[in-house]
């Protein structure tokens, strides 16, 4: 079951609640009957591993083109 986390409005404790995720919100507070509403709080997130950010490719070596050299081919004429 999710935990939920509350916020009064009048009284502006903040409180958690398991419940499932069909249950309706809760509406009343349970320290002074005032007005509650549902708060969102920030979530932890921690990306490992390769292919995460813009600046990693997927050969793993840092790069689009390491590895690769381009040779440039010149014409020369013997006239």
């Amino acid at each position: 079951m999710p935990i939920y986390n509350y916020s009064c409005e009048d009284c502006r404790e903040s409180f958690e609640v398991f419940q499932k995720m069909s249950d309706q919100p809760l509406k009343v507070c349970p320290s002074c009957g005032g007005k509650i509403h549902k708060t969102i709080n920030r979530v932890g997130v921690v990306f490992k591993g390769k292919g995460f950010y813009s600046t990693d490719s997927k050969d793993g070596n840092g790069s689009k083109g390491a590895g690769k050299k381009s040779e440039k081919v010149t014409e020369s004429s013997d006239s």
